[in-house]
């Protein structure tokens, strides 16, 4: 999370609706760029290094046949 770092100097005085227009901000980017996003914030909600993610324990899911 280095590579994040707050900008003091931009600053744009929003009123609240605008400052929660997401949408609008999120639309204009390429899918690629909103996956980025979403794995940073997955990374931040639940503590762990977005270059070094948990495996996925495997040992949970089972598969069933359909024809049975």
């Amino acid at each position: 999370m280095d590579r994040f770092k707050l900008d003091r100097t931009v600053f744009k005085g929003q009123t609240q609706q605008e400052a929660s227009n997401h949408a609008a901000i999120y639309k204009n980017l390429s899918w690629q760029e909103r996956l980025k996003i979403a794995g940073y914030l997955n990374s931040v909600a639940y503590n762990f290094d977005i270059n070094n993610p948990p495996r996925m324990d495997r040992t949970r899911f089972s598969v069933k046949s359909i024809r049975s």
